[in-house]
């Protein structure tokens, strides 16, 4: 390392970073975990003592400098602490997401050669044991959770907590070689490895070293003023890059406290408990608590209601006004305030985010009337545009040019450029080092000058300078007439439907465009129960014949919104059906991240895409699908196909083509 830790500007390594705020920051609070209903906390000081000698544990079991120890479990503090061991080390940390089937599992393994798996619990032991014979680099895995562990042999197993009492009582010698190992360190190393979601394929590793995390990191934080004494809600997957630069990199940076939900079921009670200042989540998260607070009003009683609405209609004509500091008169301000009391605030106490000071939506494109809801109740939700390649930050939204049709400007340090197809490229001290064991991908994606090609076509706005992402490179094409074909745009506006959970568009090259659609089942189904619709099962509801007539007049609202823009004009929806389940990362349809793989959704279901273009009203279907426990069946039901309406441009109603 060779740097003072009095210093952070010097600070070019994580471990650096630790020894920083154990020094300067030691009885703050670092990591707070909910475990059992109550609330665990560890300073930096105990955090960094626990690192420590997990650190020197590593070292006991064998740990080479250069192996790749992979991470396997929820979000939790020991193994956040098992990444930072890692890096002490001169190891490089793999988290890998938790709800991957044993064949995803083997596939990082076995690519990064991983030599060590920490997994939390029963459930990812098995996952790993499961496929060990396709490990042949594999040499131990060490668990957190010991329950249901004691009978399992041991010959390669480690309990967690039993390799810190090892590192604890380290002899001397490992004193030294971690010592040793801490400084040869420096900003190029590998700080990690993170794989990308596989939209297209398989996942690429992609190697991010010191100096690309930290500079991102210090760059954003500084953006938004982060500080030592917020917090954030980790609860996100630790294998994903925005957990990482947020949990790892940005807390690492600034110091503030990282907080652990109980679990995947508690968080948005835990979040309530929590309350921090710092919050992220993906469209879908707003727009599922929207849903809930919708739900709930319907069912208030009259003088609730008129509050609720008489206050909101407010909020939303002035609260983002005031959130940005803009002119508002006293009256308006007067009765936001009185909003405040009566609406806002216990809205956001109830949503757990009376203390968000920064929050930050990325991933898809959020609807305008979802995102100024949350502005106009005073939260300062931005939206940032970023990848796994970058760092995360490309760009994001300075406090007063937030706008729901941009993802910002260039974060500090980003260059951005768009080519002569529309492509958005961008250069900066984030910018990956490679794909591991890729350097074809590698060149592919960053040439010479460091520029790296995002995939996504754009343009930057010539007057704000802010960025405005149309879609997937790659997806955006030609209907048979040359009109634009762009899927991404409106099955983002389909989205925005509550009801709508996901859709996938097809039409390139042809002379329509049809959809599928995912129905949203909490909402769907709280939508019948209000209208007295029984069913016993998703295949059920989504082919009930109202579902579908509630699916259609959102397509056809979709349909007169895209009639007035000349160039998406093209790709209205002319027909549809309802899927009889749900699109599925476990069935290969969507990623991990929960992005659409189209092309395996174009050959899975040709034969619904063949008869949407054949003019049936009706087909057999019958899929593969995969359970939890990795076991294998199928479904079979009847679709119907159903027409939608076709709008002309500036028509109030819209007309059958």
């Amino acid at each position: 390392m060779g740097e003072s830790i009095s210093d952070k500007g010097q600070c070019d390594t994580l471990p650096a970073l630790l020894a920083y705020n154990v020094k300067n920051f030691g009885n703050q609070p670092a990591y707070r975990e909910k475990e059992y209903g109550i609330w665990q906390s560890w300073t930096w000081a105990e955090a960094g003592a626990e690192i420590r000698n997990l650190s020197l544990g590593l070292l006991s079991i064998g740990v080479k400098t250069g192996d790749y120890i992979a991470i396997i479990g929820r979000n939790r503090p020991h193994l956040y602490w098992a990444m930072l061991a890692a890096q002490e080390v001169r190891a490089i940390p793999v988290p890998v997401y938790q709800d991957s089937v044993a064949d995803e599992i083997a596939y990082v393994l076995e690519h990064c050669e991983a030599r060590f798996v920490f997994a939390e619990n029963q459930e990812q032991v098995d996952k790993v044991l499961d496929i060990k014979d396709k490990l042949p680099n594999l040499e131990a895995i060490l668990f957190l959770d010991p329950r249901g562990m004691r009978k399992y042999d041991r010959a390669h197993l480690h309990d967690y907590r039993e390799i810190q009492l090892e590192g604890q009582k380290a002899p001397a010698k490992l004193v030294k070689e971690r010592d040793k190992r801490l400084q040869e360190q420096s900003g190029k190393d590998s700080c990690a490895m993170l794989y990308t979601s596989g939209t297209t394929g398989r996942p690429k590793g992609v190697v991010l070293s010191n100096d690309n995390i930290i500079k991102t990191s210090q760059a954003s934080c500084e953006f938004d003023g982060l500080k030592s004494t917020d917090s954030v809600l980790a609860y996100l997957p630790m294998a994903w890059v925005g957990d990482f630069i947020f949990s790892i990199g940005q807390a690492t940076w600034t110091g503030f406290c990282v907080c652990c939900p109980e679990n995947t079921e508690t968080m948005q009670h835990d979040l309530k408990e929590i309350g921090p200042s710092y919050f992220f989540a993906p469209p879908r998260y707003f727009e599922g608590v929207l849903t809930d607070v919708m739900i709930r009003m319907e069912d208030a009683g009259f003088v609730q209601r008129h509050l609720f609405n008489s206050f909101m209609g407010h909020a939303q004509k002035v609260g983002g006004a005031i959130l940005d500091g803009q002119a508002v008169s006293p009256m308006d301000k007067l009765k936001y305030q009185l909003g405040k009391i009566f609406v806002y605030g216990p809205l956001l106490n109830t949503l757990g985010m009376s203390n968000i000071r920064v929050g930050y939506t990325a991933g898809e494109a959020i609807g305008p009337e979802i995102f100024n809801f949350y502005r106009s109740l005073g939260i300062n939700l931005k939206q940032l545009y970023g990848q796994t390649e970058a760092s995360v930050f490309i760009t994001q939204q300075p406090d007063g040019q937030v706008r729901s049709d941009t993802v910002g400007v260039p974060s500090p340090g980003v260059e951005l450029r768009i080519d002569d197809k529309g492509e958005v490229f961008y250069r900066s001290p984030g910018v990956f080092v490679e794909y591991f064991k890729n350097p074809e991908s590698t060149k592919d994606t960053k040439d010479k000058e460091g520029w790296v090609a995002t995939g996504d076509a754009g343009f930057i706005e010539n007057e704000s300078g802010h960025l405005r992402i149309i879609d997937r490179a790659k997806d955006v094409g030609k209907m048979k007439d040359g009109r634009l074909f762009a899927p991404k745009y409106v099955e983002n506006k389909l989205k925005f439907f509550p009801t709508i959970l996901e859709a996938v568009l097809f039409g390139a090259g042809m002379d329509r465009c049809t959809a599928f659609i995912n129905i949203d089942l909490q909402a769907v189904g709280n939508w019948a129960e209000r209208h007295n619709i029984a069913y016993s099962s998703y295949q059920e509801l989504a082919g009930h014949p109202e579902v579908y007539g509630m699916v259609k007049d959102h397509i056809d609202e979709v349909n007169r919104s895209l009639a007035d823009d000349e160039m998406l004009s093209g790709c209205q929806v002319h027909r549809f059906l309802i899927l009889h389940k749900e699109l599925d990362a476990d069935d290969g349809e969507l990623t991990r991240t929960r992005k659409v793989r189209r092309r395996v959704i174009e050959e899975k279901f040709k034969e619904l895409i063949d008869a949407l273009y054949g003019g049936k009203g009706e087909i057999f279907t019958k899929t593969e699908v995969t359970y939890e426990d990795g076991s294998k069946g199928a479904i079979s039901a009847t679709l119907r196909i159903e027409d939608a309406v076709i709008a002309k441009a500036g028509a109030s109603q819209g007309e059958a083509a």
